[in-house]
This record gives C-alpha cells, sequence and structure tokens, in this order.
C-alpha cells in the first residue's frame, strides 16, 4: 500500500488538455452541444432524436461540462455540478456531482476518462471540495480514481396477499394520507424532501430540472410522462411528513385481476410513522397484487413490520451498491460528520491520485464533534490503514470495519484498533441515496 505520492497539479476547468494523440480535452460550449450529445448518447446505447440540443442546454450549465475531441468530433463525454451531500449526523456537504461518464467505443483504452476525471477533480479541489460522488454504471472503472461504495441500494418485491398488511398498529398522532394532485406535488414535495434528505447520511439534493422531469413539465425526447397517483401524509399537525408516487401497471381477464403491479416511483418520509403509514396504503389499494420498490433504505423497518416477513424478497433488478463516493480532503471531510461516542482514532490512507495520502488523527469530542488532523512526525502507531477508495465504506457506516478487513479492504494495524474505532465511527443510520443523477 503505497504511502505517498506526487501532489496533484490544479488545472483551471476553464483550460484545455491535449496529450500526444492530439486528442483535445476541453469545456464544451454551446456549439459543441450536438456533437456532445451525440457522444453521450452513443456511449449510452441510444439514439440522437430531435430535441436533444433543447433538453441538454436547458439540463446543465455549461462551464463544468467536458468533452474529448478527436479534430471536429467529440469522443467523450464528462459532466459534473454542485450537490449537497448529507453527512453522518445531519451536516451537509457540497460535493462534486459527476455524470454523464462516456469514452465512445472507437476510442477506449486511450487514457481519456482518466484525462477527463483529473481535470475535473482539480477543480474539486481548487473550489475547496471534500467530496466527489458518482453513480456507477460498471463496478470495475471508478475505485482506481479513489471511488467507492458509500451507500446500498435496496430494492423490494412485495406480494400483497401474503403479506398481510403492516403488523404496527396505525400511527397514534392521527396523521391521515391523501392522495393529491400533480399540481400540488410540485408545490409541496421540494420542501418535504429537502427536510427528508437532512435526516439520512448519503442522501443528496434535487435541483430544480429534477422536480421538472418528475411532475411532466420537461420530458426526455422520444418519450413519454406518464403521470404518477401520489399519496401524501401529513402528521397531526397537517405538516407533510412522508409521500409516495405510483403507477399502477395491470392486466385482466375474465373481469379479474390478473398481473396487477403497484410500482413505486418516488418516496420518502422524514421518520418511521409517516413511511409506515404510505406502505399500509399501498398495501390496501383494492386490486392490486404485488407492491415493487425500486429502493428503500438499507435499515428500513418495512420486511419486518409485515406480517408475514417471506412475502418480502429482493427485487434483483434493483440490489447492489449505488452511491460512490470519494474523498478528497480527509480532514476537512473526518471534521465535519459528528460521532457516536468521544475517542481517538488514528488511521493512515493510500491515494495513488496524490489528492490526500497521509496520516491522519481524529478525535471526537463528547458533544458529537470531531476534528480531524495530518499526524505528526511522532505518531507511529496506527488504529488501520486503507486505500481512499475504502473510505468512504468507513466514513458514511455502509460497512463495519471488521467486515472490511475481513474482506481484505482494510488492514488494521494496532490489536484492538477496529474495534476502538468503531465505537467511535459507527452510524445510527444506514447511508442511503434516494436519488439517481
Amino acid at each position: 500500500m503505497p504511502l505517498s505520492a506526487p501532489a496533484p497539479r490544479v488545472r483551471s476547468m476553464g483550460q484545455s488538455t491535449s496529450a500526444s494523440t492530439g486528442i483535445e480535452i476541453r469545456v464544451i460550449g454551446d456549439e459543441d452541444l450536438s456533437s456532445w450529445g451525440q457522444a453521450l448518447n452513443a456511449g449510452f446505447m441510444r439514439p440522437m432524436s430531435d430535441g436533444w440540443i433543447d433538453y441538454l442546454r436547458g439540463r446543465f450549465e455549461l462551464g463544468r461540462a467536458i468533452g474529448a475531441f478527436d479534430g471536429g468530433r467529440c469522443v467523450g463525454t464528462f459532466r459534473s455540478f454542485a450537490k449537497e451531500l448529507t453527512l453522518p449526523g445531519g451536516a451537509t456537504a457540497v460535493a462534486d456531482a459527476v455524470t454523464n461518464v462516456t469514452v465512445s467505443a472507437t476510442h477506449r483504452r486511450r487514457g481519456l476518462l482518466t484525462r477527463m476525471m483529473r481535470q475535473d477533480l482539480d477543480a474539486a479541489v481548487a473550489r475547496g471540495e471534500a467530496f466527489a460522488m458518482l453513480i456507477a454504471a460498471e463496478f470495475g472503472i471508478y475505485g482506481r480514481y479513489g471511488f467507492g461504495p458509500a451507500s446500498a441500494q435496496q430494492g423490494q418485491l412485495i406480494d400483497k396477499q401474503r403479506a398481510g398488511g403492516i403488523r404496527v398498529p396505525a400511527a397514534s398522532d392521527e396523521g391521515g394520507v391523501e392522495l393529491i394532485t400533480l399540481d400540488e406535488y410540485r408545490k409541496i414535495a421540494p420542501e418535504l424532501h429537502e427536510r427528508f434528505r437532512r435526516t439520512r447520511p448519503g442522501a443528496v439534493s434535487r435541483e430544480e430540472f429534477e422536480w421538472r422531469t418528475k411532475t411532466g413539465e420537461v420530458t426526455r425526447p422520444g418519450e413519454t410522462f406518464k403521470e404518477p397517483l401520489v399519496a401524501l401524509y401529513r402528521d397531526a399537525a397537517g405538516v407533510p411528513a412522508g409521500l409516495l408516487a405510483y403507477e399502477v401497471t395491470d392486466e385482466w381477464r375474465n373481469w379479474l385481476p390478473h398481473d396487477v403491479t403497484l410500482k413505486v416511483v418516488d418516496y420518502f418520509a422524514v421518520d418511521w410513522p409517516a413511511e409506515a403509514a404510505l406502505w399500509r396504503y399501498a398495501l390496501q389499494v383494492d386490486w392490486v397484487q404485488r407492491v415493487e420498490v425500486w429502493d428503500i433504505a438499507p435499515d428500513s423497518p418495512l420486511p419486518l413490520a409485515l406480517h408475514d416477513q417471506r412475502a418480502c424478497i429482493d427485487n434483483n433488478d434493483s440490489t447492489g451498491d449505488f452511491l460512490w463516493v470519494r474523498i478528497l480532503d480527509v480532514a476537512q471531510a473526518f471534521s465535519a460528520r459528528t460521532y457516536a461516542e468521544p475517542g481517538r482514532v488514528v488511521f493512515e490512507v493510500a491515494d495513488g491520485m496524490g489528492y490526500t495520502p497521509g496520516r491522519f488523527v481524529l478525535e471526537a469530542a463528547p458533544d458529537g464533534s470531531g476534528r480531524c488532523v495530518p499526524a505528526g512526525p511522532e505518531q507511529t502507531e496506527v488504529d488501520f490503514a486503507l486505500d481512499v477508495s475504502q473510505l468512504a465504506a468507513v466514513y458514511f457506516g455502509h460497512h463495519p470495519l471488521a467486515v472490511l478487513e475481513q474482506a481484505g479492504l482494510l488492514e488494521e494495524r494496532r490489536q484492538g484498533g477496529l474495534r476502538s474505532a468503531q465505537r467511535v465511527l459507527r452510524t445510527d443510520r444506514a447511508p442511503w441515496c434516494a436519488d439517481v443523477f
């Protein structure tokens, strides 16, 4: 495990780079949108239909969209934008959200992704951001850039008849569920989502454009918008506390429901009473035979709360790793979150890209605050060591330290070091990101 690496060169996002191959990496302008959009769609194997240029123009600011150009042809795409990330304890930080990453099949294995990634991460460091994040289409790509899984995705498929409904009684606070209109969804959901996402480590903010697509104001070219049904839970004071948007796909035979599935397309709740009320509602909808949930929090009580837990099984189409995070400044990141109990942790980070390698000392105070600084030369005893690509799993509590060690992803350096560090670093809530970006 290398202990140090050359310091990164910080380069402005506005500068272009070119290698001996003659392929230029540069920030795109409006005149590049057509070529950039064609390369993006080709990378995700979809056609470039009419309307894409206007869609892309409305979707993002050009200043952080990068293209790799071979002559006049765009052969690689990369985009980032500012997005807030919730940290353990409820604090938030602006993160470098990476998306739209492609390299054309004709230009693979030429280092284009590495050059685009380096340019973007250099800019994030220059802005003072401690986190970069993405959702990885392929598992094996992003670890070499220091990203690693920070949360899981947990899809569920519930057999309504076998489930027997929610075991726990209805909330005693006299809250209630109501169906709301699409216009009410537009007005209520953004503020409710803001309150929800601050309750869950790993949750991220939603931008205005995302709400416009969810409510049908903007549609992706070539697609049509299907208006969902939206159930809203209000607490006893009438304050919105949870929301569940869904579609129903149904097939009938001989005037009987044959294959009727309630598919959840969006849901979030500020607490379990609100969540339980929404699941109770979904499991009581007439004709429905199955409830399909694309993603729930890994520690959601939902499966345990059913009368028959075996009625809830993993939806294998949406289960696995989800949010990937790259820590760019260890001291800043670990000083920003809060901690379960006071203590001292010393750990060593290897970072092949050179952004934040070294040994660090974390001091967690009784009030939950923490202070993390680089270790001095006299600090020779280390609790554990790991590569920066595994650091997000430690930071967000995605996996216990002992499990990471057993998997060969972390090394205990001091006997008992993992046990004492785990007491400080553990999180009360599992990390969960409910949003794709």
